[in-house]
């Protein structure tokens, strides 16, 4: 038994360096005082990150890539505050097969999806700009706010709603001072995961920005030249801490929105 346990161990740790090592490189490189991205390190510099400050074509990607994920995460968590509803409370003709189909983009490989995209875009006569990408990201995005935004709803005692219609409550009131209150740290993270997918996506921006530059596109048109690189390591880090600082904020939420009782609901009774 003990054996089989050490073997676990190593196997994970082994799994772990693999999965993460090269996102622990990329801060390293970014603070080395060197434009040639191999060890040894030839010293520590803020170079690179000085030089974000002056790059406006930097600045200008980023704000589309911010203006696109702050509309994406509320677009897709609407969404999929309808679907989870939906599947939590309510029971309609191929309920199963819909629901399916919602969840469907979290398997269907991205290039297939923005290629797809792109031909009902043209097909349609729409130009491609910044807002056929947020059409191409609330796709994405919805199955991740549906799932959950649904262990949300689905942790939700339904006699909670039930007291406050029989107390004489509205359904629009039972929502905005029972049910909101309670998924509202579910909300909050399926804003923020959205947000952190749309930001960090490159194919479907790829393939849908026409003549728009998002913060992912201006990277991989810098990776053309060597000598960006080391500002490319310092734009990379300061995503990967953005990132990661969300996603770990909308975990928080998350398992907050799943253990939420119903004390809070019993106050919007009264």
């Amino acid at each position: 038994m003990r054996r089989k346990s050490g073997a676990l161990a190593v196997y994970a740790a082994a799994f772990l360096v693999f999965l993460y090592a090269p996102a622990i490189l990329l801060p390293v490189f970014a603070f080395n005082d060197s434009k040639i991205i191999a060890f040894p390190l030839s010293g520590f510099t803020l170079e690179w990150f000085r030089q974000i400050l002056g790059a406006d074509a930097l600045h200008d990607a980023t704000l589309n890539s911010l203006f696109i994920a702050m509309t994406t995460a509320v677009l897709a968590t609407a969404l999929g505050t309808f679907a989870a509803r939906a599947a939590t409370r309510y029971k309609f003709p191929a309920k199963a097969g819909i629901m399916g189909l919602v969840m469907t983009p979290l398997v269907l490989p991205e290039i297939i999806v923005g290629v797809s995209l792109l031909v009902a875009i043209l097909q349609l006569g729409m130009e491609l700009s910044l807002f056929t990408i947020i059409l191409g990201h609330v796709l994405i995005c919805t199955p991740f706010s549906a799932a959950i935004l649904g262990s949300a709803f689905q942790n939700l005692d339904n006699s909670l709603e039930e007291a406050s219609i029989d107390l004489g409550r509205s359904r629009f009131d039972t929502f905005r001072l029972i049910t909101l209150p309670l998924v509202l740290p579910g909300v909050l993270a399926s804003l923020l995961v959205s947000f952190t997918i749309s930001l960090d996506e490159f194919i479907i921006a790829f393939f849908l920005a026409g003549n728009e530059t998002t913060l992912p596109i201006y990277i991989w048109g810098q990776l053309r030249f060597p000598q960006k690189i080391p500002t490319l390591m310092a734009v990379g880090t300061v995503l990967l801490a953005a990132s990661l600082t969300l996603l770990a904020t909308a975990e928080f939420l998350r398992r907050s929105s799943i253990r939420r009782t119903g004390a809070d609901a019993a106050k919007g009774l009264m």
